[in-house]
């Protein structure tokens, strides 16, 4: 089995404090050898570039949450630019829209999204995108500002925005929710989705596998999101973690 390349993984979130070497190491036995580690706020960014370390196949990505609005301020963004210089992550992330809750400061949002937007811009780097319940307004943003690359991520939305997300040169990330029979509409956009678009995530420890419905997801289990997505597009399990994790390699330039 090629060894596979896990996009989005919270590695950092509290919940694995107990055991966060065994995690990795259940992971290296799975053959999850490169994982990207997104930023939701300011404080998270010490812990991520602290984990990150030269040979450890795990990346950072520094970014400011859509729904960690209330830890923002306005002088983090000066920080994260400081950072994107000198740490010189793999992506900008995770940033976006969130408009799901009631209560949201949609114009906060918007404001830290479009600066962040530029900021990877200006660092040329790829963006990890959250965008729920606004999906529409994600692309649209990412259109009008031009110039950008990346991955949203957990996708839940319509074949049509799929399509959309791809005329643009935008990715797909696909995760433990597509391992469930309900989800119908996502399984039949990615059974014929263009490979070339398509990025495996566990977004541990959140969005478990129905094999591990209700537990603390792992990036151990990024293997049952391949075997779906493999039986759902009817093709070897290794052609598709050899290009998904070329894929990844590709787009985060690792």
């Amino acid at each position: 089995m090629p060894r596979l390349a896990d996009s989005h993984v919270h590695l950092d979130d509290e919940r694995f404090d107990s055991d966060r070497e065994a995690v990795l190491q259940r992971a290296r036995n799975a053959d999850v050898a490169l994982q990207v580690i997104p930023g939701t706020d300011a404080a998270s960014w010490p812990r991520i570039h602290a984990l990150c370390t030269p040979g450890s196949g795990l990346f950072p990505a520094y970014g400011m949450h859509p729904m960690f609005m209330h830890s923002h301020r306005a002088d983090d963004l000066s920080t994260l630019s400081h950072w994107l210089d000198t740490k010189r992550p793999v992506a900008v992330g995770e940033i976006g829209l969130d408009f799901y809750q009631e209560g949201h400061d949609a114009q906060g949002q918007r404001e830290y999204f479009g600066q962040q937007l530029q900021l990877a811009r200006e660092f040329d780097l790829p963006v990890i995108l959250h965008a729920r319940a606004a999906l529409d307004e994600v692309t649209t943003t990412l259109r009008r500002t031009g110039g950008l690359r990346g991955v949203v991520h957990s996708f839940s939305g319509s074949v049509e925005q799929a399509e959309q997300l791809w005329k643009i040169g935008f990715h797909l990330g696909i995760g433990g929710p597509v391992t469930y029979e309900r989800a119908q509409r996502l399984r039949r956009i990615v059974a014929s989705m263009p490979i070339e678009y398509l990025l495996l995530e566990s977004d541990a420890p959140d969005q478990p596998s129905a094999t591990h419905r209700g537990q603390r997801n792992e990036p151990s289990y990024l293997p049952d999101v391949l075997h779906c997505i493999a039986q759902l597009r009817n093709e070897d399990p290794e052609h598709i973690a050899a290009a998904t994790t070329a894929n990844v390699r590709r787009l985060f330039r690792i």
